[in-house]
């Protein structure tokens, strides 16, 4: 009898653990959960998201609930599914969801428990400059991230690796992770690890307001802060009344000292700005309906000039040793 998985995901990251779930001997994928398609890029046009592309072209069942619901868990009560696979799906599952196979449900998450549960341990780790990261195997339960461990893989973050690159190595772990660990959880063999509650941090949702720099906090902060914003919302700062967007930067620690924010130096080599502790060298920028562009070029059409002082704003955390408050409803 083959083993019939479920999987829910709608996020890249999650292909290789579902492409190497799938290709597990004796398994079938009877449905594939994920996300509706939605409006994306300056079009606005309609489009899947890469699970769902995924899933239509390796012609397997395609379910896409705005939101999952007790006709969601009948249905998939009557697949008769052995085991649920997730990673990054993006809702939250429901008691009677969970009770729909025989196994239950394991999430791949993109950190190692108990630290960075939450929506961003990928953003989070690179944020706190963490040496190591890496993906968890976890069987879901109810609380957020926090059930018992199966198994999990570290990986260590390269010197400047930003966000997508990392996460893109995460998700090849995490197919790792998944050839190694799902057989034994198949067979019920794989006995999970309680997480040890003392040790657990949390990564929250990004918004907008997370993109302001503080130029009053550490070079070496604002530098990683960088690394792990890369994309969406990004990282900022205003002047002039523009919005400029940074896309790289360095972090040079001591320096001479200078009012937060101030420019020390604006040439081909990158814009200096004095911190909280040691320099930010921001050595690409972009403005308003511009391209991102290498300082030289950036600071032809937009000239900084030294002695200028570059705005700060409050920089709110991400990552906590404590749960965040919900966020209230729009």
């Amino acid at each position: 009898m083959p083993r019939r998985l479920v999987l829910l995901g709608s996020d890249e990251i999650a292909l290789p653990a579902f492409a190497a779930a799938r290709a597990l001997p004796d398994a079938e994928v009877v449905a594939v959960f994920t996300q509706p398609d939605r409006p994306a890029g300056r079009g606005q046009e309609v489009r899947p998201n890469p699970v769902a592309a995924w899933a239509r072209a390796e012609g397997l069942p395609l379910r896409q609930p705005e939101k999952l619901g007790p006709e969601d868990a009948a249905q998939l009560a009557a697949l008769g599914a052995d085991l649920g696979v997730v990673m990054a799906y993006g809702q939250l599952l429901k008691s009677d969801f969970l009770a729909a196979t025989r196994l239950g449900f394991v999430n791949f998450h993109g950190s190692l428990l108990p630290a960075l549960r939450g929506a961003t341990p990928v953003e989070g780790a690179l944020a706190l400059g963490l040496p190591e990261t890496g993906v968890s195997l976890q069987q879901v339960v109810l609380k957020l991230d926090a059930g018992p461990l199966h198994a999990s893989r570290g990986l260590r973050p390269q010197p400047g690796e930003a966000r997508a690159a990392l996460r893109a190595r995460l998700g090849v772990v995490a197919g790792e992770l998944a050839a190694a660990a799902l057989p034994a959880v198949l067979a019920g063999t794989s006995i999970p690890v309680p997480q040890d509650e003392s040790l657990v941090t949390y990564a929250r949702r990004l918004n907008r307001a997370d993109a302001p720099l503080d130029f009053r906090q550490p070079a070496t902060a604002l530098r990683q802060r960088v690394l792990a914003l890369e994309g969406w919302p990004g990282s900022t700062f205003d002047h002039r009344g523009v919005t400029i967007k940074v896309g790289a930067a360095q972090a040079e620690e001591g320096g001479p000292a200078g009012v937060p924010g101030r420019i020390l130096a604006a040439d081909r080599s990158g814009v200096r700005v004095a911190c909280g502790q040691g320099v930010l060298v921001l050595t690409h920028l972009q403005r308003p309906g511009g391209k991102m562009l290498p300082a030289g070029e950036f600071l032809a059409g937009f000239p900084l000039a030294v002695g200028e002082t570059l705005a700060s704003a409050e920089m709110p955390a991400f990552v906590a040793s404590a749960p965040f408050p919900r966020a209230p409803k729009a």
